[in-house]
């Protein structure tokens, strides 16, 4: 069920110190760290000797040590000492991840090593432009990742779950509009609210409590990535036309890691292209987006563990699960091309 050939984001670059960091990623147990020159490692996380977890062990310099009887790896996962023992074999002996940093996350490839392409880790330009502030953390919820796109690529809950943020009924009045791109594999789900009140998150930022247009543009893309154009403008201020001028914008990164087939790594922040100095109203946001995500972990872990429950139920899908539907059938193609076997040219 999960996607091969794509980057993940393991953590925020700041977590990954020059220390043993264990994370599963898509089913496969990795070991991070970084060596003296600040550079990334990811190595299979598992001593070939006895199968201790390298991240029970230690790092020396740029080698992993495991904890149990010393046998050493470089970053190649090639052994480079074990004590009593002289001749070291050259082959590698645990599995090597391509890996990369970028836009305040560091990124790991699950699949074919040689296919890795840094051009391919999702464009969050926002999260590393200077004229944008971005800030963020970490969820592990116990459930399948799509349901965190399920969720994500319909807003509507918002009114019922979060209705003391950023929840309002006109969300479940406005239409919607879907969107979705089989060529280029993704998909959009669009809302606009006009002469709206603002919700208590936005009159906030906004610094104002007079009618306004409020958007909301979901984008999904491969593997598990929804990035979500939110804001709202003064009403009649020309928001709809792309005057934002009067308004205040941001864009909800959401970055779903999947960790088992009922487990995922939820990396979720909110740049901003307002105040972006303010680093107390930085943590601010940061701080109620996650009071909000909490209401939603709630939700989606109780509803993972009814579908465990009721293994014969199936998901009903109503018109304001078009997105989601579109994201799953773009997946459900990839998957798909994944698990056809590859033919064999006779003649060669």
């Amino acid at each position: 069920m999960f996607l091969q050939n794509h980057w993940y984001a393991v953590a925020w670059d700041h977590e990954i110190a020059q220390k043993p960091f264990a994370r599963t990623i898509c089913g496969e147990d990795i070991v991070f760290y970084r060596k003296p020159d600040r550079s990334l490692v990811a190595l299979e996380d598992v001593c070939p000797h006895r199968l201790l977890p390298l991240s029970e062990g230690r790092v020396e310099g740029e080698h992993i040590v495991c904890g149990y009887h010393g046998l050493t790896l470089d970053c190649t996962g090639s052994c480079v000492r074990m004590p009593q023992q002289d001749n070291l074999t050259q082959k590698k002996l645990v599995k090597a991840y391509p890996i990369a940093e970028r836009h305040r996350f560091v990124w790991v490839w699950i699949g074919d090593a040689k296919a890795a392409d840094e051009d391919l880790i999702p464009d969050l330009h926002w999260c590393s432009d200077p004229k944008w502030a971005f800030d963020g953390s970490t969820y592990h919820i116990n459930c399948d990742y799509r349901l965190l796109i399920d969720n994500l690529m319909d807003l509507t809950h918002e009114t019922y779950v979060h209705p003391t943020s950023i929840g309002q009924e006109e969300i479940t009045e406005a239409p919607i509009e879907t969107a979705a791109d089989m060529e280029n594999k993704t998909a959009t789900v669009s809302r606009w609210m006009y002469n709206i009140d603002p919700p208590p998150f936005w009159s906030t930022n906004l610094k104002s409590t007079e009618k306004c247009d409020r958007w909301q543009i979901c984008n999904f893309s491969l593997p598990a990535n929804v990035m979500i154009d939110v804001g709202v403008a003064l009403a009649g201020t020309g928001a709809p036309e792309g005057d934002r001028s009067h308004g205040v914008t941001g864009i909800v990164v959401d970055l779903m890691t999947p960790e088992t087939e009922t487990s995922t790594w939820y990396h979720w922040g909110m740049a901003r292209d307002f105040e972006i100095h303010d680093q107390g109203l930085t943590l601010r946001i940061r701080n109620a987006q996650g009071a909000v995500f909490a209401e939603d972990e709630v939700v989606l872990e109780k509803q993972q563990q009814k579908m465990l429950e009721l293994p014969d139920r199936r998901l009903a899908n109503f018109a304001i699960d078009a997105g989601g539907v579109a994201a799953r059938r773009i997946i459900d193609a990839e998957l798909a091309k994944q698990q056809k076997p590859k033919t064999v040219d006779k003649a060669a």
